[in-house]
């Protein structure tokens, strides 16, 4: 074959190459334009100022033909909905390149501004889609599972603190290790904060901020996965294998629609949540509706996923807003789902649409009702068991406890919206409706418990994880009982489970220690009941805090960043990413026991 005439298969991967590169490039080049370039002009003057704007409208242009040439080359299988999606992505990159050429628009500013806009949108998405194809082929390069999942994280930490040292992300500047702190509790959504989010953040930095713990929340590998895969159009047997592990999904076969359900749910409920809260917040608190909507949308999704941060500077507790009984209600419910983990979730659902389908065909006499055996499985129905106890047993000892402090002088009903928000944030959450500073003494040590437990595996919260206290309390009643083994729901937990959860009560322990004593060596002068709430709030992705958060010192706020990402990550999964796995042992040694009280 002709050397200069490459195959069509080769001349097909050099396109997508080329176009790959544009698309990283376009997304750099508004990158720079909102960060860097420009810091006064409105979003239409963005990219048509000079050479910058020609050289943006160039490679639109240049990015529909290449685009154009992969689709119609007809070397690669389309699917009836990829396909189309793909012609339309088309149909819009080549109207803004037209409209960016400022023939029609020039009478016409507000078209012009939303033009861009609508363009940035678009660039963006493409930017998307391809880094997701890209993310498909990490599993190529042979390393754990573990370690692909932390690195996604780092990933993300480290493109976050990128983004907020853009000059126009902050008022007033921002060093590299705020940048980093704020970065990391924004991916880890726990929510502690060194800067002032409301004041210290321009509404660029704010969105940034919302993006990060948007895909912190649900884990980069879901939305990347789920993307390149409807436009990659296949998963190798590596990414199959690791997708089974990270979105806990027994079925090979079914991860594709259980990532869809995943991304709809979270899109859902946060969804449903801006609006009840737009509908319901009072108007007047506002400058203008833009402001109102934003103000929905950040906390709506902030709430979801167990995040805490808030663009109000006393959090929900400004003059104002802390009297918004039925939002504090709204964004408690939105944490809960966030926090319940996606597994029950999709256990319900599964077991709802089982109810459902074979009770119509029931009625229109297709067939009998079958029953279908343990959807709900044990780990579902202990995590909503855990959750509701602790749910119980927090609202109780709030309102207990608090009678006198913060839910002093408060209405019947804001006072029991108040202690159900006050124990429903603990749980990784981070919001607070109160003084945090008012709190008594035994509300304090009720939060650390709530906090070190967090919230349900497979979901947006942090923390020990209620399936792993619930499994260390029955092995306590059953050593108790002299029972040899732990049941529940007629059923008996593994011996692997057990061990997995004494190993990762240990580790928060160790974990929590050391971060109480090197915070303790680097800030002395701090009480050290206000430094171990802010590890347990650090370690648990809560992001609460005392008041000491921002005069930490440099020291201070590495260990806590450090923290914040364990807690997040896990620290048994950091173990297991970086020990060599153990051979399967072929041998047993004779076996006695160790004296223990």
């Amino acid at each position: 074959m002709n050397p200069l005439f490459p195959s069509p298969d080769k001349q097909l991967k050099i396109i997508k190459k080329i176009f790959d590169l544009n698309a990283y490039i376009l997304q750099l080049s508004i990158f720079l334009a909102f960060g860097f370039v420009i810091a006064n002009l409105g979003y239409g003057e963005i990219i048509q100022t000079g050479q910058y704007g020609m050289f943006f409208e160039g490679l639109l242009f240049f990015l529909v033909v290449l685009f154009s040439l992969r689709i119609f080359s007809k070397r690669e299988v389309y699917s009836n909905p990829r396909l189309i999606i793909e012609i339309l992505l088309i149909l819009c990159l080549l109207a803004s390149a037209i409209l960016h050429l400022n023939i029609f628009l020039e009478d016409f500013p507000i078209i012009k501004s939303w033009t861009s806009v609508f363009t940035n949108v678009i660039v963006s998405i493409l930017f998307v889609i391809e880094l997701s194809k890209l993310t498909l082929s990490v599993n190529q390069l042979k390393i754990h599972p573990a370690l692909v999942f932390i690195l996604s994280f780092l990933v993300v930490i480290i493109i976050g603190t990128g983004l907020l040292l853009l000059p126009n992300a902050s008022n007033e500047g921002i060093s590299l290790i705020d940048a980093l702190f704020t970065s990391t509790s924004a991916v880890c959504v726990t929510g502690l904060i060194v800067l002032d989010t409301s004041s210290d953040f321009t509404f660029l930095g704010q969105f940034i901020i919302m993006i990060l713990f948007q895909v912190g929340g649900l884990g980069m590998m879901t939305f990347t996965s789920f993307f390149g895969f409807f436009f990659k159009g296949s998963y190798s047997l590596q990414n199959q294998l690791f997708l089974k592990d990270y979105i806990n999904e027994d079925n090979i076969g079914a991860i594709n629609s259980t990532l869809l359900k995943i991304i709809l749910f979270t899109l859902i409920t946060e969804g449903v949540a801006a609006l009840l809260i737009f509908k319901v917040i009072d108007q007047g608190l506002f400058d203008s509706t833009g402001d109102q909507v934003f103000f929905s949308v950040f906390h709506a999704i902030s709430g979801f996923c167990n995040a805490g941060f808030s663009i109000l500077g006393d959090g929900l507790y400004e003059v104002g807003f802390r009297e918004e009984y039925t939002v504090h209600l709204i964004i408690a419910f939105t944490i809960i789902l966030g926090g319940i983990g996606f597994p029950v979730v999709l256990g319900y659902f599964n077991y709802l649409k089982h109810v459902a389908v074979d009770t119509t065909k029931m009625i229109a006499k297709e067939k009998a009702y079958e029953h279908a055996p343990r959807v709900v499985n044990v780990n579902i129905r202990l995590i909503v068991y855990t959750t509701g106890i602790l749910l119980l047993i927090g609202f109780v000892t709030y309102w207990i406890f608090e009678s006198n402090h913060t839910l002093a002088g408060l209405s019947g009903y804001g006072k029991f919206v108040t202690a159900f928000f006050g124990t429903v944030t603990p749980r990784t959450a981070g919001f607070n409706t109160v003084d945090m500073s008012a709190l008594a003494l035994p509300t304090i040590l009720i939060y650390l418990i709530l906090m070190w437990i967090g919230a349900s595996p497979g979901s947006t919260g942090g923390g020990l994880k209620t399936s792993t206290i619930a499994v260390a309390v029955l092995n306590v009643v059953s050593i108790a009982k002299g029972k040899d083994r732990v049941e529940i729901f007629k059923r008996q937990i593994g011996g692997e489970t057990l061990r997995k959860a004494f190993a990762v009560i240990v580790l928060s322990f160790l974990v929590i220690g050391l971060g109480v004593f090197l915070v303790l060596l680097f800030d002395p002068q701090m009480p050290l009941v206000s430094v171990a709430f802010e590890i347990f709030s650090a370690f648990s992705t809560v992001g609460l805090s005392l008041g000491i958060t921002g005069d930490l010192s440099t020291g201070s706020k590495i260990v806590v960043t450090v923290i914040m990402f364990l807690g997040r990550v896990g620290t048994l999964t950091v173990l297991v990413a970086f020990v060599r796995k153990a051979r399967t042992l072929r041998y047993k040694y004779p076996e006695e026991g160790v004296f223990i009280t």
